[in-house]
C-alpha cells in the first residue's frame, strides 16, 4: 500500500472482530511506529498493551475514574448499574487497548516537542497497522485526565502524561469516508 492510498484510506474503526492481533504484528506495529519525528532524540512514547485478561483491570480502572468524575449520577440505581456494565462489555470485547503516555517536561517547550513526537508516533501506529489490516481508533477520554485513573493503572500522574488510549484489533465494519476541507480554504501562501 503506497503511503498516500494508506492517509486517504485508513479509518477510525468503532467495531471490531472477537479475535486478537498476532503478538509479532502488534510488536511490528510499535516498533516501526518509532521512526516518528523526535527531538533530541527523546523518544518520549511509551505503550501499556491491555489485552485478554489485562483488560478486565483497564476496564475496572476506567469505570472506577467515571464513577469519581460523576458520569453515573442523576440515574437510579438499576440504570446505572445497566451503563456501568454497558461500557464495561464494550471495553471488553475491543481486542487490545494501548495507553500512550509520557514523562512530563517542566520545561514547556520541550514538554510540547515531545508531545507532539508521541502525536506523530501515534499516527504512524495508525498507518502501520491499516497497512497491516488492523484497525485502530485514537481516543482521547476524560479518565486520561484523571490522576486516580493514572494510580490505577500503575503510573504516576506527576510524572507520567496520559496521551491517549488506542483500540485496537481487525474491523467488522469500515466507515465511509468523509470529505475533507480543500487545502485552499485552510492554507494562505505568503509570498512578500
Amino acid at each position: 500500500m503506497e503511503l498516500g492510498e494508506a492517509v486517504k484510506k485508513r479509518r477510525s474503526i468503532h467495531e471490531y472482530e472477537p479475535k486478537l492481533v498476532e503478538e509479532d504484528v502488534l510488536k511490528n506495529i510499535f516498533r516501526t511506529a518509532a521512526w516518528a519525528p523526535t527531538h533530541r532524540m527523546k523518544e518520549p512514547w511509551n505503550v501499556h498493551l491491555y489485552q485478554e485478561k489485562g483488560k478486565e483491570r483497564y476496564a475496572e480502572a476506567v469505570l472506577d475514574s467515571y464513577e469519581r468524575q460523576g458520569f453515573f449520577q442523576g440515574y437510579d440505581e438499576e440504570k446505572s448499574r445497566q451503563l456501568k456494565k454497558g461500557i464495561g462489555d464494550f471495553l471488553l470485547q475491543i481486542p487490545h487497548h494501548a495507553l500512550i503516555y509520557m514523562p512530563k517536561d517542566e520545561d514547556e517547550r520541550k514538554f510540547e516537542e515531545d508531545y507532539a513526537a508521541v502525536c506523530a508516533y501515534v499516527q504512524n501506529v495508525q498507518l502501520l497497522a491499516w497497512e497491516a489490516g488492523v484497525g485502530v481508533l485514537w481516543t482521547t477520554s476524560p479518565y486520561l485526565h484523571d490522576p486516580e485513573f493514572a494510580k490505577g493503572v500503575g503510573l504516576d500522574p506527576s510524572f507520567y502524561k496520559l496521551v491517549s488510549v488506542l483500540q485496537i484489533g481487525y474491523p467488522k465494519r469500515i466507515p465511509k469516508a468523509k470529505q475533507r476541507t480543500d487545502i485552499g480554504d485552510k492554507m494562505k501562501v505568503i509570498r512578500t
